[in-house]
């Protein structure tokens, strides 16, 4: 679906063509041509691919929808993938959004998310001395956006984290405790799985050799991976802490059942002092010396009681009960 395509020259728009049109604007010395799509079909995307002559890999990979943040070089045009974090109930869901950048266009195809760029080219427009570098600049207006955007993911992983927390060490909570942390461990890899390689991405817009078409915006470019390292350092913590945090668990879950453990163990202790009483006095002899003693019963039982009253006290001392 095409959402809008608008001409630029010196930062301001001028026009917005049809696809038909597109040859007029870049053609003009000066001027490129902004496109938006949103689940682009296969037909749109090579109506693109013939309107910017795209390399046909690139539109192979924008059609498969489901790419690794990357960032390709096809002679003097870029295609660069990055990966739309948002969440969807209690889950992360993934969406996509292709960019295809040349010296006179910039095209950008988002798929299987409901997050838009309007934002974006508003503040592009509002930047006409910024705009008018060029498609660069478009470039990384629509990167700072996405990267922008994992931030108030990454805050509410670290609220969910510490929602755990609180509870890790609250009595009978172990399982319900693992099952969350590894919920989050999985959300926290989607989010990583988005952010590490759009670093690598960014290393080639900043530093050491840059495409040309960039050549302008390599300062933006490396404030957005400033953002991005930030981001990238929150995660590495999180997964850090779901790691301790699922140790702590474990341990808790094994001090409970020690905690158990001992408790059956002095209760089988002190039963089984009754049971040796009971073994000696029920012995079938007829010679002994108790059998005969009026007050041998109760004697009998208030020795046992007694016993066992002593080796409670010395277990509830100990603190095995």
């Amino acid at each position: 679906m095409l959402i809008i395509s608008a001409a630029y020259e010196d930062g301001k728009r001028i026009a917005e063509p049809g696809v038909e049109e597109f040859d007029a604007y870049t053609s003009r010395p000066g001027c490129f041509v902004w496109v938006a799509l949103r689940d682009a079909t296969a037909g749109e995307l090579d109506q693109m691919r013939r309107a910017f002559d795209l390399h046909e890999l690139a539109i192979e990979d924008a059609k498969n929808g489901r790419q690794r943040p990357k960032l390709d070089e096809y002679g003097e045009a870029l295609f660069v993938v990055m990966q739309l974090i948002e969440r969807s109930g209690d889950e992360l869901s993934v969406g996509q959004v292709a960019v295809f950048v040349g010296e006179n266009y910039v095209v950008s195809a988002r798929g299987h998310s409901s997050q838009h760029f309007l934002g974006v080219r508003e503040r592009c427009e509002r930047e006409p001395h910024l705009l008018k570098q060029g498609p660069s600049f478009v470039l990384y207006a629509l990167m700072d956006a996405v990267v922008d955007r994992y931030f108030p993911i990454v805050e509410q992983l670290e609220a969910e984290l510490e929602s755990i927390e609180e509870r890790i060490f609250a009595t009978g909570t172990a399982r319900i405790n693992i099952e969350r942390l590894y919920a989050l461990k999985r959300k926290v890899g989607v989010l990583k799985h988005a952010v590490a390689p759009l670093l690598e991405v960014l290393s080639k817009l900043h530093g050491g050799r840059i495409p040309r078409v960039c050549a302008s915006t390599d300062d933006y470019f490396r404030d957005v991976a400033d953002h991005l390292e930030r981001i990238n350092a929150s995660v590495d913590t999180i997964r850090d802490t779901i790691g301790t945090a699922i140790a702590v668990n474990l341990s808790m879950v094994t001090i409970e059942e020690s905690e158990v453990t001992k408790r059956l163990a002095a209760w089988a202790g002190i039963f089984a002092v009754a049971t040796a009483f009971a073994g000696i006095w029920g012995m079938n002899f007829e010679f002994m010396p108790e059998l005969k003693l009026k007050w041998g019963y109760p004697m009998a039982l208030g020795v046992i009681v007694s016993a066992c009253g002593f080796v409670w006290w010395r277990f509830k001392r100990s603190g095995w009960l």
